[in-house]
């Protein structure tokens, strides 16, 4: 007989899948962060679904569902842009904005950090995990690398264990 794991008391349904969502932990975004997602979500809102529930009305009237893949692809890809938009709903409702308000004396989040690492200069902003884009350097303060920079100043180094081996950082500048 299998085991019971119940449920937490925060939880969203989306198909047969759960979506587990903390109400105690906020996302952190800042302002361009949260335009993004919500130019995502009127997006999907306002385009994306009503194209997919057209389609698989389409295909719904191709005949036997059973035996239809156009019907099942469509039908899947429903589910996916529905639970893309509960997540973003969940996310832009429980979203903390970050201020852009924050001093250059120290790193904090939504700063832009420039760094001196392998002899050279590297610029970085700290963002929230949802926003974190490393091809963009846009680092969540919840890396490893994140974690390391909060709090410190201008001259400050940090030591970041990374796949190659440690990595040395100095902070040459905050904006």
């Amino acid at each position: 007989m299998g085991s019971y794991y119940p449920l937490p008391r925060s939880y969203m349904t989306v198909g047969r899948f759960f979506l587990i969502m903390d109400p105690n932990n906020k996302v952190l975004l800042t302002k361009d962060g949260l335009a993004d997602l919500k130019r995502e979500y009127d997006e999907l809102v306002k385009t994306k679904r009503p194209g997919a529930v057209q389609r698989l009305s389409d295909a719904r009237e191709l005949g036997d569902l059973s035996e239809n893949s156009e019907y099942a692809a469509a039908k899947q890809d429903l589910a996916f842009i529905d639970g893309r938009i509960l997540e973003l709903e969940e996310i832009i409702h429980g979203a903390k904005l970050i201020s852009g308000n924050h001093t250059k004396s120290q790193v904090d989040l939504g700063c832009k950090v420039i760094l001196h690492v392998d002899g050279k200069k590297e610029e970085f902003m700290l963002v929230g995990e949802w926003e974190a884009d490393p091809m963009a350097k846009k680092i969540s303060h919840e890396s490893p690398l994140g974690k390391a920079l909060m709090g410190k100043k201008v001259g400050d180094k940090v030591i970041v264990a990374a796949p190659a081996g440690k990595v040395l950082y100095k902070i040459l500048g905050i904006e």
